[in-house]
This record gives C-alpha cells, structure tokens and sequence, in this order.
C-alpha cells in the first residue's frame, strides 16, 4: 500500500507490518508507460491495474513522478518502485563522469595503479561550461582529433554534434549565450540553453526561472569496430536490487544497434553515420522498418567469436563486465538504497576495432517501446524476469543465483558459476556471466517454481 504522507495521518504501524505476512489475494499496481510494459504488467496473474489516486503496491513510475512524489508518499514494506532517488547519479552524463573520477583516485589510493586502470572505460571527458578551460588545454594537446558533444540529460540523440575545430565550441557558445539573453527578454525557446558566453562570463546564473543546460564534450572513439562497413554499439541490461549491500544481476539478452549508413570521418555532421540511436537511425530516408538495425547480441558474440576466437571473445565480454560493476560500485557510496526501490538500467557499450569496450552512457529508462516483433519479445522476456526478481509474490528464497534470463553477476561480492564448463577457469574463479548466450528463461523458470509450487501444496 502506498499512500500520500499526511500530518494527520497516524497508520497503525504494528497492524500493517502483521498484515504484510499475510498473502495478498492480488497485486494492485500502477504504470507510468503506455509500451512493453504495461502489457507485461496486465498479463501478469494476479495483478490488477489502479487508475488514478487508488492504492497500489507496485509503481512502475517516471522519473518526473519520483522528483515530485517520492519524498511525499508513505509507502509499506512490501511497496516497490521501479527508481531510486537520486539515479541520476548513474545516468546523467557530467554526473557519472565526477563519480568514476573520484572512484579511480580512490582505487588509484587504496589499491594501487593497475586496479584504478580497471576505470579506463569511459573516453576523456570535460563538463561543459564547468571545465571549458580544462577541454580547451586538452584540445590543444591534441589537434584534429574529433570530439562529440552532448547534452547532460537529453536521450535518443538529441542536442548531439561533433567538432573538431575549436571554433565550433566558440561559435555554439555564442548562439547559447545569446538564445539566453533573449529568454530573458520574455521570448520562449523549446531547447533549453547554457548558462554562458564566449568570454567566459556567467550570464546572471542568480535566475533560477531560466533554463539552463550543461553538456559535456568527449573525446569521440575515431576506431569503432565495423560490421558490414557500419558503427554499432551495445544495449546490455543490468537490474540492481540494492546498492547497499550491492546486488545486481545481467541479462543473457540484448542488441547491437547499427546506424544505417558506412562509417566515414570525412562526414562529422552525418548523424545517420555517427550516432545508432533507433530514435535517429529511423528518420533515415532509406531505413527499413521490418528490417530495422538491431542484431540480437547472440548473433553479434558468435560472429565475433568466429572471427576473433573464443578466447578473444571471452577476454571482451569480461572486460564489459568490468564496466559494469565498476560503474555501480562508483556510485554505491552516493546512490539512496532505498529498500523500496529497484532499477532496470540500459548500458550503452561502444567497442573499437582493438576489441576495448567503451562505456558510453547509462539510461535510468531504457526505451521499452518495440522497434520489431523480435525486439517486442526480446523486452517481454527483459520486463517478465525483471518483475519475478523483484517478487513481488514471495516465491524466491533470496539464494538464486539465476531467474529466467538473469544472472546475479555481484552480491555484496562477485559470484561464482556453478557450471564452470562453459568457460575457461582463471585462477580457479569463474564468473556468474552468461551475457549473449542461449536464454532457455522459460525451462529455468519452470524448475524455479515448480519447488515453490510443492511448498505451497504442502
């Protein structure tokens, strides 16, 4: 049950916590989306959907809904949510690039230089205008390579460019600066607009009913690996339980998203050839819809493998991993572990043509609109094993090391796999990651709850 906080209100505290042992006839629930998800969540036996200011037990909420709900609403223990507090962390641009710095100086102190290396994932960063003297040393460091710039909290490719002359930022600068004295003057733009001019000086930044909007600007990955002539990258999914203790678990499926047009970096200003955004790739004039640009991960890990070799593929997927953990565990410290909350993140993994994978962005809401029928079961599966970890129906013991199609990667601690025939063994420890391999969810899922099915008979 979850319910708006009020001064007036004075619950029977020991009342409900006993009627949380007790079974619940039915899973009222709420859903923030009109995609996947719902669907998944109407589907589900024993859920039942709550319009408008009903009770519910389970929110698959926006974020917007989080920044102006969560601190207001009174929630039971068995309430879930589908966002911790302040995810951003994760998931906005400047933000996770300040808290993998300050994680590797960490590393870098407590454990030495080769584990701080372990955070050499993310391209050279600056936050935009924050570090705009930083970028520009940098950039003179290193004439005629490309950068790309993106707004800190914008998706599907939108406010994207890349430069390679300096001028160009000037130039940007300018137009945002002026865009900002107009605001000013009462005249309303859709994009919001950075708080600063060419020379440096900070526009009124006292005016917080103006807004503003940071960027960063990041060393562009000028080798991508290539199939078929075109940039790709990864859409992986790992679902965190808890950040305290850490507990996150990967899915077995995801996909490689393809841009529509031959990689070239004669053509900076070609977003067909740069970005692999669906969002983008679809305006294309010659994009397929049946065909659409996604290859499913499985058909991506055996291509590479026939190509590169087993061992080079497992080296890859290894140190994807790595990002992975090293990512959650930058803002563990920082992250609210809310026992309410959960979060389905979307990584988006760049790999170069020296097989080094390249984190390139979180995303707190992973699009789960359907760009296929492929793609549509692909997000049914990822959403069903999603809410059976989350249990809302108390069938797990807490123990599983897999659900479906996901695989508990760390719990407090790396977890080990129970079958070690799938790998080659490094010094004796074999980790639980099954990224890109076959998904048998549904024979797994059935020898799961067939035990709890005998326990209730019982």
């Amino acid at each position: 049950m979850a319910k708006n906080k009020n001064v007036n209100y004075k619950g029977p505290y020991g009342y409900q916590k006993l009627k949380e042992r007790e079974p619940r006839a039915s899973i009222r629930f709420k859903c923030a989306l009109t995609n996947t998800i719902i669907d998944v969540l109407r589907q589900r036996p024993g859920w039942v959907e709550v319009k408008d200011e009903g009770e519910w037990d389970f929110y698959w909420c926006d974020v917007r809904w989080l920044q102006e709900n969560f601190d207001h609403t009174y929630m039971d223990e068995h309430v879930r949510i589908s966002h911790f507090r302040n995810h951003y962390e994760l998931t906005r641009k400047n933000y996770i690039v300040k808290n993998l710095k300050r994680f590797r100086k960490q590393l870098e102190r407590d454990s030495g230089k080769l584990e701080a290396m372990k955070c050499d994932f993310f391209p050279k960063t600056f936050e935009m205008p924050s570090e705009y003297h930083l970028f520009v040393e940098e950039f003179r460091k290193n004439p005629g390579i490309t950068w790309i710039m993106k707004p800190v909290a914008r998706s599907q490719g939108r406010g994207i460019f890349l430069f390679r002359k300096l001028k160009d930022v000037i130039d940007w600068r300018k137009v945002r600066c002026l865009l900002l004295l107009t605001s000013e003057e009462g005249i309303s733009w859709e994009q919001p607009t950075i708080q600063f001019c060419s020379d440096g000086v900070r526009v009124d930044d006292q005016k917080d009913e103006i807004p503003v909007e940071n960027y960063v600007a990041q060393r562009y990955i000028e080798n991508p690996y290539l199939v078929g002539g075109r940039k790709f990258d990864l859409r992986v999914y790992v679902l965190v339980m808890s950040y305290i203790p850490l507990k996150a678990w990967l899915y077995r499926d995801g996909f490689a998203r393809f841009s529509n047009t031959r990689f070239t970096l004669s053509s900076i200003d070609d977003h067909y050839v740069h970005l692999t955004n669906v969002a983008v790739q679809k305006t294309a004039p010659d994009y397929d819809p049946e065909k659409g640009c996604k290859w499913m991960i499985q058909q991506f890990r055996l291509y590479l493998t026939a190509k590169h070799g087993a061992e080079a593929v497992e080296n890859l997927f290894a140190e994807m991993d790595n990002i992975f953990i090293k990512s959650l565990q930058s803002v563990q410290k920082v992250i609210i572990s809310d026992k309410h909350c959960f979060e389905l993140y979307g990584y988006d993994i760049l790999i170069d043509q020296n097989l080094k994978p390249w984190l390139l962005e979180v995303n707190a809401s992973p699009s789960l609109t359907a760009s296929s029928q492929e793609d549509y079961e692909l997000k049914t599966r990822l959403l069903e094993d999603t809410l059976n970890i989350v249990d809302m129906e108390g069938r797990l013991t807490g123990k599983e090391k897999r659900v479906g199609g996901f695989d508990l990667i760390w719990n407090d601690g790396p977890v080990s796999r129970e079958d070690g025939n799938l790998d080659t063994p490094m010094n004796g420890f074999v980790a639980n990651t099954h990224l890109g391999y076959n998904n048998d969810r549904k024979k797994q899922l059935r020898q799961l709850f067939k035990s709890f099915q005998t326990q209730q008979k019982a």
